[in-house]
Order: C-alpha cells, then structure tokens, then sequence
C-alpha cells in the first residue's frame, strides 16, 4: 500500500512442460492496451451455504505459449497486499477437456504459470473461495441467510494488462429465493443464476454484491435521473423495519453530500447494507457502490446504535474522495502492483472529516453529538498518542495498512495505527479553521470539497492528485504558504486539537462520561480509562490498551493481563470507577488491583489520584462559533 518496494513478480516461462522462474525485471510490466485474445467469462456458483465455499468456472480466451494469471493482491480500499491468497485453493486449468499443469511463482505467491499448447483458444479454469468459517480466519461473508461476494476474492486473469483493458462478462448463481444488490447491471437471469452485463476487469473487482434470504431495496433519491438505492439484508426481517423518519434522514445524507459537492461521479449508485451479528460488519469504499455492515440494531435499536452512524456518510464520501480523486501512488495499472499510501491523509482523512460532518448536516447525528464525538476524537490526538508526541508522525502512520493490516497490537496508542483517519479529520478541522480566519469567515473547507472533487459531473474514471494539487488548489481559495502548513501537522508531533481552538471551542477533561464514551462502552462492552488510568478494559477485565508512561503502565501493567480484583472486590466497572474517585478524595491511599497474567496472580498499586476524566468540548466565548456553521445542514 504505500512507498513500499515492488513486491517481486518473477514471470514463470515454459520450455515444454517444464516452467521455470526468471528475474523480475522479465515480466511483462501491465501494458495499457486491450486484452485482445477476448472476453473473461466468470461463473462463480455461491450456493454451497453449509461449506462457506464460493466455486468459480472460467473461461480465459489466450494464445498458445506461456500464460500468468494472477490473483489480485493489492485491494483497493484496503490499500494493503491483503488479497486472501491463503483461502484460494482447487485450482485446475484445462485445454479441450485435457488438464494442464500449472506452477505457483517460486516468489510472488499470487501468480500462476502455465504453459498453453499449440492450437488453444481458451482455458478452463476452475478453483474454490473458502471463505472464513469463523472470525478468527478473517471477515465472515456467508451466512445461511447472506453473502458478500467480493470478485477480487473470486478471479484470476491474465497478467501484462491493465484491469481496465481486461472485458469480463460476469454471472453468479444465488439460492433460491434470495434477492441481491449490485452496482453491476443486470443482462438476464435464469433462475438462481444471473448473468451481467459486459464490464472491465477493474469496474469488475469495484463492483461487490451483497445478497440475502431477507431482502429490502429503498429508494433514497426518489424520482432522480441517477438512482440512488439502499439494498439491505438482515438476519431477519424484523431488523428491515424503517421508520418514516429514518428514511427521511438518509435522503437527507444524498442530498447534503450533493450540496457539498455540487457533483456526483456515478451512473447510479447503491449502499449495499447488511444488518448481521453473524456476517462480520464492513465499511468499504467503490465507486458506484459502497459495502456497509453493521449489527442488527442500526434501524431497530436507534438510539443505542448511533455511534455507527457515520458509517454510510463516510463510505458515501468515498465516491468523490478516494475512488473518483485518488492519489496518483494509489492508481495502479492492475491489482498486482504495490499501492502507494501518502496521501491516506486526504483520502480517508478528509472522508472521516465528511463522513462525520455530513452525518450532523444530514441528521445522523444530532449536532451535541457531533460534539462528543470530535471531543473523543480530539482527546486522542491530545494525550491518548504518546507515540505520536514522540517516536512516529501522521505522515508514517500511512503506511499502517501494509506494515499492521489491522492486526491487533500490543500498544497501539505508542505504536499507533493508521492514524491518518482521524488525526487527518484533525488537520482538516485546522484547515477549515485557518481558511475561515484567513478570509474572514468568507471562505471554508466546503469551498475546497467542490473545487477539488466536485468537478466534471457524472464522471467515474479516476481522476489523480498529488500533495502539489492539494496545495494548488487551497492557494487558489486563498493565498498562504499551506504546504508548510501542512507538513508541519503531517512531520511534527505536536498536539493536534489546533482546528477546534480555531472554530470557538476548547477541549476540557471531567469525571462525567459523555454519551460516546457511554454508547462505544455499552456496544463494546468495555471500560474506558486512558485519560484517568491510562488504560481501557474489555469484557470480564480483560485489557486491551494501556496508556505508553501512564500511571498503569508504569505500575507494571501491561496489555493481555486481566483484572480480578479491585481494592478487594471482584473487578466491575463500576468498582473500578468508585474506586478511582475514592483514590482522589484520599491521596494517602493506591488503587490496589489483583490481575492475573497467564497462570501468575500478583498485586498491583496504582498511585494515581486524580479522578475520573473524559473529554469533552466547552465553549470559548472570546471567539465565534464557527463549529455549529460548520455542521449547520445545507
């Protein structure tokens, strides 16, 4: 994903039935021209619901002589080499009903040689997907009651091309009865099994399909020349049930995003949702399609679900910032060629920024809300990142997605993790504040959104920038040395709470858990105390993060442990939250804790005396609000 090296390619060629490796630097570079042996006939048969296995039957026009084909590796969205090789399994490839054999690359595991005889016009390829049976092997995407098909999980093809240059013709069959979402378009259906209409390679992988047993497609932009649809399944049809007001809430979203941006970079466009405490949740980008999944609750538990909310405003946001506007080390030729990360920070940074903004403009969230939720988020980028404060930059944290992959890590508020997200929602929060000062209040980050990704309507190829046109383009709002500006925030390790400072408000600390912390703790089943503690607790004490140098940290206190004992009581949240407002009532006595770490008990004294503490945002009366015209509607 990021500035990482090549990942090698070793071309296997073929003297006979004999393959052999060769250096890199003999493989067919991707080549910008049409794959002209023919189309790619893709049937992939996602029936088998009591396996989790995904079949797949191709046919690949080619030419005789040697012949890779390649599993995509490098996954927009992901922005790291996470293609699931590890579950690809099953491959046969045969010529006029005769099984060929097929080498693996001695070094680049994602690519397969074979040698295709004299007088062949097509192969059939045949393998399996078998996809996680549990989340310990990676996402859940087959449920007896729902799928999420992934083509990139589900294909190979040829190597030497751009995915653009590569015509597909899809189909996939469903069980029966169950009803599906796509940004693909529909050619025919024969039962079960629908064919699509001819579409490249690329828009292929960027087109997923969510399908299910318990079905709902609603209208968001009713009437409009470009549809905007939510397609939704469940695990029952209960959690379908949407209010009137909810509905008029997610037209809202279409219409606030419109309004930003005065364009729109689709033909149509659908939310693919799902509603699963079985399928694991997703949130992933495309450009005519987004996958979004959640609990059951989202529409059934609306109050208590809230802090998921963000969720379709951020994906949505994508469509313009990510997959039409895309930085030029992201676009690469095929899936088989490293991504470049560096400019993450616009690319999610800016979409957490929409994505929360426009969850306030559209009614998602309410604007106190917003409020706490940029609180949590600022505290974070305050004390809750000492290694952002020292060792690492927000810069270095783009590389995350290939470096971590999302691995858990042992101390991720030191080591941090793909902080380009939400220290990135920072920056651009000082952004919006420093063009409004600069201008008089005249100018703002939406003027930004609609000159650098609101242009040319309609749209939906990709468009690149480098850190050169962001610059450009803020100098073009208003004259001022921005790429010093941003460097600074992106190379440095200061505090990144600047923006809030900037539109009226100040980040403050009490003994009063504000609704995020309360809503993130009842949905995660955790206890939050990095601000008091220095560390957060999961279910039945477990913990998951201590603070780098904070009071449990240096008690002796590590991650993996788990908590039994409070001051002599069995650990309970609310023990433990007694007993920190015990301690700061009495300086003379720790809080004492019995952890368990593997098979040892010991006793922990934590000299800490300083009360409970979450964040919160206060008023700055010297200054005017600009926050609440921020995320005022459209």
């Amino acid at each position: 994903m990021k500035r990482h090296p090549l990942t090698a390619a070793i071309f296997a060629a073929a003297l006979g039935c004999t393959a052999f490796a060769v250096h890199a630097d003999d493989v067919p570079a991707p080549q910008n021209v049409p794959y002209s042996a023919g189309t790619l006939k893709i049937d992939v048969d996602a029936t088998d619901l009591a396996h989790r296995v995904f079949r797949v039957h191709e046919v690949v026009p080619v030419a005789a002589g040697p012949l890779t084909l390649l599993y995509p590796q490098w996954i927009p969205g992901n922005h790291s080499p996470s293609g699931p090789i590890d579950k690809f399994a099953g491959l046969v490839v045969k010529a006029n009903g005769q099984v060929l054999p097929w080498t693996r690359d001695e070094y680049n595991v994602y690519a397969f040689h074979v040698t295709v005889p004299q007088g062949v016009s097509s192969l059939d390829v045949e393998f399996q997907y078998l996809s996680p049976q549990d989340v310990r092997q990676g996402r859940v995407v087959m449920t007896p009651e729902m799928l999420n098909l992934q083509w990139n999980t589900v294909t190979l093809y040829p190597a030497g091309y751009y995915a653009r240059q590569i015509q597909t013709e899809p189909s996939v069959t469903l069980p029966a009865g169950w009803q599906f979402g796509s940004a693909l378009e529909v050619a025919s259906q024969d039962g079960g099994t629908v064919h699509f209409k001819p579409i490249n390679y690329d828009d292929l992988v960027d087109s997923p399909i969510y399908a299910g047993k318990y079905f709902k497609r609603v209208d968001l932009d009713p009437g409009a020349s470009t549809p905007v649809h939510m397609d939704i399944v469940a695990d029952d049809p209960k959690y379908l049930v949407m209010t009137p007001e909810q509905l008029k809430i997610h037209e809202n979203l279409v219409q606030q995003m419109y309004k930003l941006y005065g364009a729109h970079h689709y033909n149509h466009y659908d939310f693919l949702f799902s509603l699963s405490d079985k399928m694991s949740g997703n949130g992933l980008e495309h450009h005519r399609s987004s996958e979004d999944g959640t609990p059951t609750g989202y529409f059934t538990e609306w109050d208590k679900t809230w802090v998921m909310r963000d969720l379709l405003s951020h994906e949505f946001n994508h469509s313009w910032d990510g997959k039409y506007r895309r930085g030029a080390d992201l676009a690469t030729p095929n899936f088989n060629v490293p991504m470049g990360d560096s400019l993450l920070w616009v690319y999610e940074g800016q979409t957490q920024f929409w994505g929360q903004v426009v969850a306030a403009r559209s009614g998602l969230w309410s604007s106190d809300q917003y409020h706490e939720m940029i609180a949590a988020v600022a505290a974070t980028y305050d004390k809750g990142r000492p290694g952002l404060a020292s060792w690492r930059n927000v810069q270095d944290t783009t590389n995350d997605p290939t470096i971590a992959q999302r691995r858990p890590l042992p101390y991720r508020n030191y080591q941090a993790s793909e902080d380009y997200y939400s220290a990135g929602e920072m920056i651009w929060l000082d952004v919006d504040g420093k063009l409004r000062e600069l201008t008089g209040n005249k100018k703002n980050i939406d003027d930004f959104a609609k000159a650098f990704f609101g242009v040319n309507p309609g749209a939906w190829d990709v468009d690149t920038y480098t850190f050169e046109d962001v610059v450009k383009t803020l100098n073009d709002i208003t004259p001022y040395d921005w790429a010093s500006y941003l460097r600074t925030r992106l190379d440095g390790h200061g505090p990144l709470t600047g923006g809030l400072e900037a539109h009226g408000w100040k980040l403050v600390y009490n003994d009063k858990p504000s609704d995020v912390i309360k809503a993130v703790e009842a949905l995660r089943h955790t206890a939050d105390f990095t601000y008091s503690l220095g560390l957060s607790i999961g279910k039945e004490g477990a913990i998951s993060d201590v603070l780098w140098d904070g009071p449990a940290f240096n008690a002796g206190i590590s991650p993996g442990m788990t908590i039994v004992a409070v001051n002599g009581q069995s650990y309970d949240p609310d023990v433990m939250k007694d007993a920190v407002t015990a301690a700061a009532k009495d300086t003379s006595q720790p809080i004492e804790l019995l952890v368990k770490n593997f098979d040892e008990y010991k006793t922990v004294r934590i000299d800490y005396h300083g009360g409970l503490k979450y964040p919160h945002l206060e008023r700055d009366t010297s200054k005017p609000d600009t926050l609440s015209q921020l995320i005022k509607a459209r």
